[in-house]
């Protein structure tokens, strides 16, 4: 059994229980109100010894070493670990205190004040349903010691520490729905920052991988095809020379050199390629993609027999592939999907089927923050490729993309 409540419920002087709710630092209010805490309990105590030194009651020894034991008792439950971090070493010092205040109820009608912080303490190192068990019978006995010493009883009498009860149990509850939310919002405010700094780690990573996209593009499309259609320049110009031309020589040297800057070039391509396409082709990449997706049971095919492809071509499918299971994964609620991945004599097409909720693409948003179907369309279209999607609401979702290949993949 743990304290039902944290630590800065009620001000309760007890810190914490490593390891349960109130395990975090005390804030400064919460030290404040448990220094208030003992300050009442204390004052308290003094007030019942002074009143009776001052009255000459017949028992103000008895009164005095009664508070005395009280606070001594009190002061110990404080110091000792055990009573914060066992349930049963709590319940003993409850038991302690208990004991101690009944030795004052008895010889002095003041000791019913002392009620007051017991509640609060019953309440934090009990659960909820025995710290109010617990009040009941303080309640009770502070009633009958207040009878025992008057000979007038009045309704003041039954009231007071009922009512006293009362509050301190609406008190902490009250503030135990606080502690919640606040621990929620907590939580909450984590959660956010955590989400803020993944989203940040994405978004270099996206911005890396699309770098390095870009620049295996450019140098493909630019450096490469200058360097190849050079050396088909070249060539002519070799066929177009009769044999024993001083510039044959010269040509030939051009076109080496072309030639190694050719392939340069296209190690730079394959430095930059994505990892995903770094150690295989771009079926094995599809494959691995359906391999380690969540949720929904994926399947790769492949139709035709497979041609290596240009890497923009193979980038492209890619992500596509990527974006479009992720759509499935995070909105479709699907059971299953397929990728088909399907060569053609002059063409490439990449189809992601699945059996989910389906959605009406004319309702589409516009984009999911680069990731969606605007994205998906505008990877195509830059290689003069065919987007489609075929969707309803409740009859799943088809994405197909078709590239036609280039001439060098149809060599």
């Amino acid at each position: 059994m743990t304290a039902h409540l944290p630590p800065a419920a009620a001000a309760l002087p007890p810190p914490p229980a490593p390891g349960g709710p109130g395990a975090r630092t005390l804030t400064p209010v919460s030290r404040v109100l448990r220094l208030c805490l003992h300050a009442l309990l204390f004052g308290l105590l003094a007030l019942a010894a002074g009143r009776a030194v001052a009255d000459s009651a017949p028992r103000a020894g008895w009164v005095v070493a009664a508070c005395a034991v009280l606070a001594a008792v009190y002061l110990a439950g404080v110091r000792i670990p055990a009573v914060h971090t066992s349930a049963r070493a709590g319940a003993v010092w409850l038991a302690a205190l208990g004991a101690a205040w009944a030795a004052l109820l008895v010889v002095s009608p003041d000791g019913l004040w002392i009620a007051f912080p017991l509640y609060f303490l019953e309440l934090h190192l009990l659960r909820l349903r025995w710290g109010v068990t617990a009040v009941a019978v303080t309640a009770c006995a502070a009633i009958g010691g207040f009878v025992a010493h008057s000979s007038a009883v009045t309704p003041g009498a039954f009231l007071g520490p009922l009512l006293g009860g009362a509050v301190a149990v609406a008190t902490v509850l009250g503030y135990q729905a606080l502690y919640r939310e606040s621990e929620r919002r907590r939580e909450l405010i984590e959660e956010l920052i955590t989400t803020r700094a993944e989203l940040a780690a994405a978004e270099r990573s996206a911005g890396i991988l699309a770098e390095r996209e870009r620049l295996a593009r450019e140098i493909h499309d630019t450096l490469a095809q200058g360097l190849s259609s050079i050396q088909l320049l070249l060539r002519a110009a070799e066929r177009s020379l009769p044999e024993g031309s001083a510039a044959l020589a010269h040509i030939g040297r051009a076109r080496e050199a072309a030639q190694e800057n050719l392939a340069e070039a296209r190690r730079f391509v394959r430095a930059l390629t994505p990892p995903d396409l770094e150690h295989g082709s771009l079926p094995a990449a599809l494959e691995r993609l359906c391999s380690a997706a969540p949720g929904p049971r994926v399947r790769f095919s492949l139709s035709g027999t497979a041609r290596p492809l240009p890497t923009p071509y193979e980038v492209a499918l890619l992500r596509i592939a990527q974006s479009a299971l992720a759509n499935v994964v995070r909105h479709a609620g699907a059971g299953r999907a397929e990728i088909t991945l399907t060569f053609m004599d002059s063409s490439v097409t990449l189809d992601i089927v699945d059996d989910g909720k389906g959605f009406d693409p004319t309702s589409a948003p516009s984009g999911d923050g680069g990731f969606g179907l605007p994205a998906m369309r505008s990877r195509a279209e830059t290689l003069s490729g065919l987007f489609t999607v075929e969707s309803a609401p409740g009859q799943g979702t088809a994405v197909a993309v078709t590239l036609p290949l280039p001439a060098e993949a149809l060599s």
